[in-house]
């Protein structure tokens, strides 16, 4: 369900430029000098941002970006980060179907899907983050030993993903068809995770490692 727009909310990204960018390519190649760190985790299709916020506190030692088109969303998200100000995290607020132009090759190590818009319809498979053309992408950026760590509420986004990467130059590495039926105190829960959990329905998670081609 797309969130209610908010007058506040391209002001306030645009107020914070040193957190909020808009033109991620003039940094291509630099992220990880930017931020300070050896590792560089991005995550498309933030939401309101409560993984990458969670995750960047976790994991001080190493950097985030979050990436998000939807304005409303993106200064929620933003809103949120800045009341913590983490030294190793950046958002990008901006549609992420370019997104092989703003990193250079192999100066990502990974890349979260949470929860990506499934796009049901077969005519509007293109536009799913695990579609060939945004794998194709993926695989440009990711260092040699990078992943791509996927999860969902979604069967058959699921089903369709897993063919995607696989015909795509990645493997499967792990895999899981009921994620939070035990702990796993490693990875955040999105607030769009929890209200799943509480309805006890399975959410599926997988890693796809890089096969070098």
């Amino acid at each position: 369900m797309r969130m209610r727009k908010k007058k506040w909310a391209m002001p306030f990204l645009q107020e914070n430029p040193d957190f909020v960018l808009f033109d991620p390519e003039v940094n291509k190649g630099q992220w990880k000098s930017i931020l300070g760190k050896d590792k560089l985790h991005i995550e498309i299709g933030c939401g309101k941002g409560d993984y990458f916020i969670e995750m960047a506190k976790r994991e001080k030692d190493d950097a985030w970006l979050a990436i998000e088109k939807d304005y409303n969303c993106a200064a929620v998200a933003a809103k949120k980060a800045l009341e913590d100000k983490p030294e190793n995290a950046l958002m990008i607020a901006k549609d992420a179907q370019d997104i092989g132009a703003w990193f250079a090759a192999k100066e990502v190590d990974f890349i979260h899907l949470n929860f990506s818009d499934p796009w049901p319809k077969s005519k509007n498979s293109k536009r799913r983050l695990s579609h060939s053309n945004f794998l194709q992408q993926y695989h440009k950026i990711l260092s040699d030993d990078g992943q791509v760590i996927l999860k969902t509420d979604n069967q058959k986004f699921f089903e369709f993903s897993l063919i995607e990467f696989t015909h795509s130059g990645f493997e499967l590495v792990d895999v899981w068809v009921d994620f939070r039926k035990e702990d796993h105190p490693e990875d955040a829960i999105t607030e769009y995770e929890a209200k799943f959990m509480a309805l006890q329905q399975p959410i599926y998670r997988a890693i796809f490692a890089k096969v070098m081609i």
